[in-house]
């Protein structure tokens, strides 16, 4: 049942490759962790993400899709027509 949720989870985001995206990440010790960027790529285990220059010191960040899951890191895709939606498990 994991193994298809985190399948979900990839194919929610290969729908947005190339989109630009808010990433919320726990930092520990109560410290979130806010950075922008665009969705570069997805493979069977992690997404990259190439952050803006401006904000980062580090050009790319990976992920793995059971970050979303477990809500370690939550992404949000920024729509032009929208202000953003968020791509998160929600249990059935």
């Amino acid at each position: 049942m994991a193994k298809n949720t985190l399948l979900d989870i990839k194919r929610s985001l290969d729908a947005h490759v190339g989109q630009k995206i808010l990433l919320r990440a726990n930092g520990g010790r109560r410290k979130t962790i806010e950075r922008t960027g665009v969705l570069e790529e997805t493979y069977p285990s992690v997404f990259i993400v190439k952050l803006d220059q401006e904000q980062q010191t580090f050009k790319r960040v990976s992920y793995s899709y059971a970050d979303i899951l477990t809500e370690s890191v939550q992404v949000s895709i920024f729509d032009p027509e929208q202000v953003a939606s968020e791509i998160s498990y929600t249990e059935v």
